[in-house]
């Protein structure tokens, strides 16, 4: 495919004046009005050593204002990157709703290079696709505008442009032995090229071929590519607003229409009364805490990451087990992330965007005092997504834990589950305790009445995210003891399997 490509295009210099004022003046419009709409845009430039990435990038932000986008270079890992799952840095550099960020370089070099100098075997490299289609369809899904740019120029042209650049003082320090070695590679990256576009070219993030021989035309193509992009997506915002004014869209029940006797209640099977004397209690949290803090010290030297999720009902004893987890553990190993409402950046990303920056590297521990499953949960019964949106949250919550599986975390979710009647016991004592009435608030008796939906929510997220990589632990919670030494043998069980 690359081979046929026809590398003699080029524009004269009128012919470029004639047509690159115009371009410039639309692209800055077309900024502005994505900005106006919230529209994320991310754009990536991929393509050979010496191509032009650097000069082209520049061709494009001069037409853009300077306060709605960022450039990022993409180089080798650093030590923070490389101690976490791969697209963690990549989620960091997201755009927000309204802004543009331009990539050089992006998540296809390394696997292009991994490829080549591995011969990168059939499992791993559709594993590394399946992960780059995931990850541009979950932002795709959200609204992101994708624009994948491959500049492309000849292994003739490539070794001119490297020679120029190594003759002359002022250039030859980005000319490097690895650049001359991936120009003697250049035919195996040419098939591991083509091989990446026809498994990455997908509708949601399309290839296009940036002829790059002459700048003027490769500079004009490129604005023209986004241009022709961000008018299809502001057509299709436009058209997708008019619609709704339109017809207005009926609200889904939030339950099954099913009546209650058919709906599976993973939940109603859960044995309640399980509890622990005081002296078991006592003796067991003291030999598991002091297992704890060893594990901890453990993975640290042996550089394995945990990721523990708690979810559950309000008063279910989450803080409690987490304090009992911790006790002992070294404050330097661990960090606790509670997670309430987003904020204004977070709402203005990916809602897996701050989990993802939160993601510990290897050696640490992250604790999630509620987490990702808010998707799929609050957010889902108290209608602050759509439909479409939480429906769509369990098959990206499943690859974004598979990548970290995937990475050698170890990943454990528990459930804290207590009965409606245990909960009134709880909020009671709690408002007549004046050291723990901060803790009770109006949401809580909100959600209470809703105790049937949730339920009905949490069924189904333990259906569809309780992976052989991932299961759910659920925990019985009528008694804090047990429910708390539950919480810390698991946590040590699914250490010790992966030491």
């Amino acid at each position: 495919m690359l081979e046929k490509v026809d590398l003699k295009k080029k524009l004269g210099k009128v012919e470029y004046k004639e047509l690159i004022d115009e371009l410039r003046e639309r692209l800055g419009a077309l900024q502005r009005q994505a900005r106006d709409l919230g529209i994320p845009v991310l754009i990536l430039f991929e393509g050979w050593d010496a191509a032009g990435k650097g000069t082209l990038i520049n061709e494009l932000i001069l037409s853009l204002d300077p306060r709605g986008f960022n450039v990022y270079s993409i180089g080798e890992p650093n030590e923070d990157a490389v101690r976490r799952p791969y697209f963690w840095r990549f989620w960091n550099k997201t755009p927000q709703c309204g802004r543009i960020v331009i990539l050089d370089r992006s998540w296809y070099t390394k696997i292009l290079a991994d490829r080549v100098a591995n011969g990168a075997g059939a499992h791993g490299l559709q594993d590394a696709f399946h992960d780059s289609l995931s990850f541009e369809r979950q932002l795709s899904d959200d609204g992101t505008l994708i624009i994948k740019l491959f500049l492309h120029i000849s292994e003739r042209e490539q070794r001119k442009r490297l020679e120029k650049l190594e003759q002359d003082p002022a250039t030859a320090w980005r000319v490097t032995e690895t650049d001359w070695e991936h120009h003697r590679q250049y035919n195996k990256f040419l098939r591991a090229i083509e091989e990446m576009m026809q498994q990455t070219d997908a509708e949601c993030a399309a290839w296009t071929i940036i002829e790059a021989h002459d700048r003027r035309y490769a500079t004009l193509k490129i604005i023209a590519t986004v241009i022709g992009a961000l008018e299809k997506r502001l057509a299709a915002v436009s058209s997708a607003a008019n619609l709704e004014k339109k017809i207005p869209l009926e609200t889904p029940p939030a339950a099954s229409a099913l009546p209650k006797i058919f709906a599976s209640s993973i939940l109603a099977g859960v044995n309640l009364t399980k509890t622990l004397k005081d002296a078991e209690y006592e003796n067991s949290m003291k030999f598991y805490q002091t297992r704890v803090r060893e594990l901890e010290h453990i993975i640290y030297s042996k550089r394995i990451p945990v990721i523990i999720a708690f979810e559950g009902w309000d008063a279910a004893g989450k803080g409690g087990a987490i304090r009992r987890l911790t006790q002992d553990m070294d404050p330097r190993g661990y960090t606790v992330i509670p997670t309430g409402a987003p904020t204004f950046e977070e709402k203005a990303h990916h809602y897996l965007w701050r989990f993802w920056r939160n993601v510990p590297k290897t050696g640490h521990i992250a604790i999630f005092d509620r987490s990702w499953y808010g998707r799929v949960l609050v957010e889902r019964v108290e209608g602050y997504c759509q439909e479409k949106e939480w429906r769509r949250a369990y098959k990206e919550i499943n690859e974004m834990e598979a990548q970290w599986v995937s990475f050698g975390a170890v990943l454990i979710k528990f459930w804290l589950h207590i009965d409606k009647d245990e909960q009134q016991r709880r909020f009671e004592e709690r408002l007549a305790n004046p050291g723990k009435q901060w803790k009770i608030t109006g949401e809580d008796w909100r959600n209470r009445e809703q105790w049937e939906l949730y339920e009905h929510a949490v069924d189904e997220m333990f259906f569809r995210t309780s992976t052989t990589y991932a299961p759910w632990t659920l925990v019985e919670a009528n008694s804090k003891e047990y429910a708390r030494k539950k919480v810390i043998q698991t946590v040590i069980e699914a250490i010790e399997s992966k030491i």
